[in-house]
């Protein structure tokens, strides 16, 4: 699985290459933050996941969680260019990301929507995140540096006084140089674990299968509860 997991990857950087060049000219990853910067600015998307029936099975899980729950306030850490919260019926939401540009494509997307706010991160912004809710959607595998994880893990924890939802997927594997997929539920077990609940998990509608690279993913949902 793993294995036609990386196909999947590959061909998906033969359609997206965003580098940059060291000083003796070799590529180098420019990093998490700039990657996305970068993305955003050439008029890229948030992938896949954020389109098409992938994004349509989202938000089904997620409007049906927020509805029978009662949520009324959410944040999501890693809001992208906003296709996917096109698709949410959330009573109050704040998107947050590391990139500046995606911000302004979500402010410009839904300034008439006051149900929707958006701040780039910064600490000022971390220190004031709060919401019932917060959710984590297809990012854990894009942090690619060891502190930037574990940074973005407690932080996402911190900002919620009730749940917690990620959808990722849950292994140690460096796939390329933007995707490292980390078995996040160790680091909750070891850091975390007296202090939530995993309630849930969600296999996805649409498990991956390599000959359907667009619409199938190998994440799932977790679902937490604070104790």
């Amino acid at each position: 699985m793993k294995k036609e997991f990386k196909k999947f990857v590959r061909v998906l950087l033969s359609k997206v290459r965003i580098k940059a060049k060291t000083n003796n000219g070799n590529v180098a990853f420019p990093g998490s933050q700039a990657y996305w910067e970068q993305r955003y600015a050439n008029d890229l998307n948030s992938g896949s996941g954020s389109y098409g029936r992938l994004a349509q099975f989202k938000a089904e899980v997620l409007n049906n969680f927020v509805l029978n729950n009662s949520v009324q306030t959410v944040i999501e850490f890693g809001c992208g260019d906003g296709n996917q919260l096109s698709l949410a019926n959330y009573p109050s939401y704040k998107g947050l990301d590391v990139s500046s540009k995606a911000i302004e494509i979500c402010k410009s997307r839904f300034k008439n929507d006051l149900t929707k706010v958006f701040f780039h991160l910064n600490d000022e912004v971390l220190n004031s995140a709060k919401a019932e809710l917060v959710l984590s959607l297809d990012v854990l595998y894009h942090l690619i540096e060891d502190e930037v994880f574990v940074s973005y893990m407690d932080q996402l924890f911190k900002s919620s006084t009730k749940y917690v939802i990620i959808y990722s997927s849950n292994y140690n594997e460096v796939l390329t140089d933007h995707v490292k997929c980390r078995k996040f539920t160790d680091w909750i077990e070891k850091n975390i674990s007296h202090q939530w609940n995993l309630i849930h998990r969600l296999k996805n509608k649409y498990t991956f299968d390599e000959e359907d690279l667009e619409n199938t993913s190998m994440a799932d949902f977790y679902f937490y509860e604070k104790v």
